[in-house]
Order: C-alpha cells, then structure tokens, then sequence
C-alpha cells in the first residue's frame, strides 16, 4: 500500500494557534519536510513535541529535485508531514510540486487545516469578503509589476496580496495609480503577534504611510473595482493603454486583448484602433 502525504498549516504568528492534530501528525509522521529545519526545531519545542522520522529540508531552492525522492517514500508506504514556515504548505510556499506528484501516482493527500494569512487578513479588513482572489506576491520589477496589477484593474472581486515590507510603499503607490488613489484598502501587518495592526484606508493614503517605513509580515487586501457597467474608452485611450502594456513588455496581441477586456470591448475594436493610430503617424 502507498503512504499518505499530509499538508499541516503551522501558526502564522501566535504558537497556541497550532491546531492540535499537528502535535500529533509531527510526533507519528515517518518524514517531516520542512521548509526550515531550524524554524521546525523551535516549532517542536514550543508544541512539546519530539519527532521520531526522519526531517529533512523542503524549501524553494530544492523542491525539484527532493520531490521524487519524498513520492519514493509516499510509494513505499511512508508517511510524509509537508510543513512550511507559517500557514498551509501549497499557498505562495512549498508544497504544489509535491502534491501535484502525488496525486499523479494515486498517492493519498489530506490537511491538517490551520491558520491562514490570506483569511486573516480578508477577515479582519472590513471589505466585501464573499468573493475574493489571492494574487500572492507582485513581481519586484516596476514594470512588471504594473502589468500584473493592470490584468485585475476591472476585477469586482476583493484581491488579496503578500507583500514584503521594504516594497509595500512602492506597491501601494502602484497599486493607487492602476485602481485609482482613492481605492479602499487594508494593510495587515504581524497577525497574530505581539505588534499585530491592520491599517485600513485610500490607497493613496496607505502609500503615504508606508513611505515613512514599516516592518513585519504583511498581507494587503483591496476592495473589488466597482460596478460602473461598460466603460467608455475612445480610440486614443485605447491606443494608449496598449503602448503601456507594450512598454511593459507584453506583446501587442496579449496587449489588445487585455485593453480590450478592461474596457469591454471587442478585440477587434481594440485593434482597428492601433491599426488606425499606426496608419496617422506614418
């Protein structure tokens, strides 16, 4: 019979939010994988726990290549505790790539459920929570980043970030000129810890206070576009927009089918714009 491999949320902030099952899954488990062996020893500690398998590290830089190495296991009946530093192992952190090869090998794969920054901070920022997108984190590049955040500028629903703290000012100043500066927000800083704050406002605002320099954990929420029906673009808006997408580094088709959706319009129309506008200067 194969093994099972079990994905274990640990605390994002606060050790007494360990859900008691991990106690138990750290203590029987054949081979934790853990994304910091040291964060895993303090983890254990603190919880009271001795792990009897084998630990062995499972972070970005080696989840390729100790994946088959970890499914061997699975296949030979082991198993296998998939723990990351905070949260649940998968969401922006190791674990796809495994869960992924398991379940390609009919390898059975359970949770034990636990905290999560992306419901935390949705939870306690006072936007609209029914629906919602995780977009992780933001490309570091300028450009880039605009183009990611220009991709959900019509999105109604409310978006959820990660994002490192020594960026936030940049990406809160991006994300006020793409969704318009008065655009509500929340910047949710250390959960759960001892300097827990969870700053709610206009993006612009937020991005002014985050110049004077913040620290910790954060996760940004931002309230969903709203409903202002089909919008109204002409030709030179159109054109525009592509040339900034273009600049950014898409390609012009990509360019016009994105411009094309934000605005509600046909591709074509889109099109025939650049076309136009091509065609004027020549």
């Amino acid at each position: 019979m194969t093994g099972t491999l079990v994905l274990a949320g640990t605390p994002i902030g606060d050790v007494a939010d360990a859900p008691p099952r991990l106690a138990a899954e750290l203590a029987g488990a054949d081979v934790v994988a853990a994304e910091d062996t040291r964060r895993l020893r303090r983890l254990t500690q603190a919880l009271g726990v001795t792990t009897k398998g084998r630990v062995v590290s499972y972070f970005e830089g080696n989840e390729s290549a100790r994946t088959p190495e970890l499914v061997e296991e699975l296949l030979g009946g082991a198993r296998v505790l998939l723990v990351t530093d905070a949260g649940m192992p998968s969401v922006s952190d190791p674990g796809y790539r495994l869960v992924a090869a398991a379940v390609e090998r009919d390898v059975r794969v359970t949770a034990v459920p636990g905290p999560s920054a992306v419901l935390t901070a949705l939870a306690l920022s006072g936007l609209p929570v029914d629906r919602f997108c995780f977009e992780g984190f933001l490309p570091r590049k300028a450009g880039e980043r605009l183009s990611r955040l220009r991709e959900v500028a019509a999105e109604r629903r409310t978006l959820v970030y990660f994002e490192a703290p020594h960026r936030l000012d940049d990406t809160l100043a991006a994300m006020a000129e793409v969704f318009g500066a008065g655009r509500r927000a929340a910047v949710c800083r250390e959960l759960t810890k001892t300097y827990e704050e969870v700053r709610r406002g206009p993006l612009e605002e937020l991005a002014r206070w985050a110049a004077e320099g913040v620290r910790g954990e954060i996760t940004v929420v931002v309230e969903g576009a709203p409903d202002t029906g089909p919008e109204e673009v002409g030709p030179e808006e159109l054109v525009r927009r592509v040339r900034d997408r273009e600049e950014a580094g898409e390609r012009r088709k990509e360019a016009i089918a994105a411009v094309a959706a934000e605005a509600g319009l046909a591709k074509r129309v889109v099109f025939d714009a650049v076309v136009a506008a091509k065609r004027a200067g020549e």
